[in-house]
């Protein structure tokens, strides 16, 4: 069972200690909007039970998200792994800032409940709207709209009987969602749909490699190749491969000049792009491709580097 802590609780142990640790596990974007003060940001997809593990070696770790459904989720994911020492803040961080708890603001972003209803919505009235033609159409639009309804109906009725939403936790891998800064633009929420639509299609045609691990440590060795860390900063720190070069996909989103990129890329090497779980480093392949460099994204994220016998570093 997982263990809450009312925000009052948190703001009394606040006060008695500067160690606290807090773990916020919402979107870089949500946390940028409005956060706890001394809330760090580790989004719920990218949680790493090595790195909870070595905080809670110090004390409790406290998780916290906008009402106390993910960071609940968060609990759960760390009890699985055999974490027993985390908590869970109720009520999330509107609770926290009402109790008293200092918090940071920032730009205004659209919350992961919202863009969930707005995407559903969309498909399912883009499906409606197909439904509409006949089936004795070229094509048979009429089954494709009908199936599409269907099929996000279906994944509705599954997100609340299992409290697990798949299409939540593919808009939290959005660029959107992934930066506090400019990337998470009004324009970008306004064209919500059209964007999600066109990630979708980009998702589908970026494929991961088929090169084994073996071949990519063969690969470096040789120096023929070289591994890309495409996560964030604050990930690097928590621990990274030997040798690798750190480039977050923030930053590759944000635009990286051809100059800057072949400081520390040379088009005359493989690279072999990873992130945590296999996500990320599709987005920054197609980034890295439009500048010639022949790039593999690896599905094997950094906990499977790690288990495959890459030697790593804790630190910057």
């Amino acid at each position: 069972m997982v263990a809450t802590v009312s925000p009052a609780t948190l703001a009394d142990l606040r006060r008695r200690s500067d160690r606290l640790t807090l773990i916020d596990v919402r979107t870089p974007a949500e946390y940028g909007e409005v956060h706890v003060d001394f809330a760090r940001n580790i989004p719920l997809d990218r949680l790493d039970h090595q790195t909870i593990a070595s905080l809670a070696a110090e004390g409790p770790v406290y998780f916290v998200c906008k009402s106390g459904g993910r960071s609940q989720k968060a609990c759960e994911k760390m009890l699985a792994a055999g974490i027993d020492k985390v908590v869970s803040v109720e009520g999330g961080t509107a609770a926290c800032e009402a109790a008293g708890l200092p918090v940071v603001r920032g730009r205004k972003a659209m919350s992961l409940e919202r863009q969930v209803r707005i995407a559903a919505g969309t498909l399912v009235a883009i499906g409606a709207a197909l439904a509409a033609f006949g089936p004795n159409a070229p094509v048979n639009w009429q089954a494709i709209g009908t199936g599409l309804a269907g099929f996000i109906g279906c994944g509705l009725v599954f997100a609340g009987v299992t409290d697990t939403c798949g299409m939540a936790m593919l808009l939290a891998r959005m660029p959107w969602n992934q930066a506090a800064t400019s990337s998470a633009t009004s324009c970008s929420r306004l064209l919500l749909a059209g964007l999600l639509a066109s990630s979708l299609a980009g998702q589908a045609s970026a494929q991961h490699t088929k090169d084994s691990l073996d071949i990519v440590k063969q690969g470096v060795a040789e120096q023929k190749a070289l591994i890309v860390d495409c996560r964030e900063p604050d990930e690097w720190k928590d621990g990274h491969v030997v040798g690798a070069v750190s480039l977050p996909l923030s930053t590759l989103e944000r635009g990286v000049s051809p100059e800057q990129l072949a400081r520390v890329l040379p088009k005359d090497k493989i690279v072999y792009v990873h992130c945590l779980a296999g996500g990320r480093c599709l987005a920054a392949a197609k980034i890295l491709q439009k500048s010639g460099y022949d790039v593999r994204p690896l599905k094997p994220g950094y906990p499977d580097l790690t288990r495959a016998g890459f030697p790593t570093f804790v630190g910057p």
